[in-house]
């Protein structure tokens, strides 16, 4: 019986969540004097955690709408609602539970870097605001389609705009979401714009992956339609200020990062659709499967959640290229092990918070 899993998915977030353990051990760890941007290596190396984010935040928005159209077909999409609602809350609360320092503050040490948002909290944020997009317009798929398509032009597009915004005046809970200043990975803005285009392709998949040959046009779209994004989106803007002589898109071309990465994504997306028949029931498929239990067991281990203690404490900047390639390599091996025989699956962590949610409640 055929069936409609898009396979191809578990092994694109198990490549961005792969990249991002390398990432963020390299990064942390490798001492500031081999950043050397005119090395070929150092700038692969660049250009592949570059796009990390934008994979997670467009393969998040794909996903969950998908499945959710899927429930919908099924008319059964009012629990999956429920389960959105509650699986971005979760994500927003791991995301500021993991920047705690217990014993700093049994020291009577409080900082406010407990308030940092950083890319569980989007991404949870996130699929909040698909799912308040999908219930005022589930009745219209077309239409649901075509505001998260101009929903992520617009995030894209008025970048300028909030690039440099003054929210001292507001709460810094509230103001984090939306501005770097007090030390923020990543806000709403635009990142939230990644997860409508995710969303949109979404509806293109649910409308059209059961027809003939469709994976072949697919892919064959994702590397047309990505590589004019790379090459050519800034080009474009440039036409448009000339045409329109909006200030806005001459901005927007001149830090044109944005549209780009969603070029680099769509580039990703047709590599891995292309491979999708060798990856059903892969160790890669697998992998992406536990994004956010290696997510956290490697936020605990570098950074140190909980304890204060981590190896960002021990080796910050420390290391050659050499020891942070093998200690990269040594670092993912580990930290996939831990997930796979410690914690089974996602939902290992969903379950026990709900455990302690009840516990709580009685």
């Amino acid at each position: 019986m055929k069936t409609n899993r898009i396979f191809f998915i578990d092994a694109v977030r198990a490549f961005a969540i792969l990249m991002m353990l390398q990432g963020h051990f390299i990064d942390t760890l490798l001492n500031p004097i081999y950043r050397d941007e005119s090395n070929i290596i150092f700038n692969v190396w660049s250009y592949f955690r570059g796009i990390t984010a934008p994979t997670f935040f467009t393969i998040s928005g794909l996903v969950f709408l998908y499945l959710l159209l899927r429930a919908k077909a099924k008319c059964e999409d009012n629990p999956r609602i429920k389960k959105g609602l509650y699986r971005g809350l979760l994500l927003l609360a791991i995301g500021y539970a993991l920047r705690i320092d217990i014993w700093g503050w049994f020291r009577g040490e409080f900082s406010n870097y407990v308030f940092v948002v950083d890319v569980l909290q989007c991404i949870g944020l996130s699929i909040i605001l698909l799912i308040i997009f999908y219930v005022l317009l589930r009745q219209h798929l077309r239409m649901l389609s075509l505001v998260l398509f101009s929903v992520g032009c617009l995030c894209f597009l008025t970048e300028p705009l909030y690039r440099h915004l003054d929210l001292s005046h507001i709460p810094l809970v509230v103001a984090n979401y939306m501005t770097k200043t007090n030390g923020s990975i990543f806000t709403i803005l635009p990142w939230f714009g990644f997860t409508a285009f995710g969303g949109f392709l979404a509806t293109i998949f649910f409308s059209h992956v059961h027809r003939n040959r469709f994976r072949l046009l697919t892919v064959i779209a994702f590397f047309i339609f990505g590589g004019l994004l790379v090459e050519y989106s800034s080009w474009f803007l440039m036409k448009l200020y000339f045409w329109t002589d909006i200030e806005l898109f001459k901005s927007s071309a001149y830090y044109n990062y944005l549209f780009t990465r969603f070029g680099n994504v769509l580039l990703l997306f047709g590599v891995f659709y292309a491979a999708e028949p060798f990856l059903k029931g892969s160790l890669i498929g697998k992998v992406g499967q536990k994004t956010l239990s290696i997510y956290v067991i490697h936020f605990i281990i570098i950074f140190g959640s909980f304890t204060g203690i981590g190896l960002k404490h021990f080796l910050y900047h420390d290391l050659n290229p050499i020891q942070a390639i093998i200690g990269a390599i040594v670092f993912m091996f580990v930290v996939c092990v831990i997930s796979f025989h410690y914690v089974k699956t996602n939902a290992f962590i969903y379950k026990g918070v709900r455990k302690l949610v009840n516990v709580l409640k009685r």
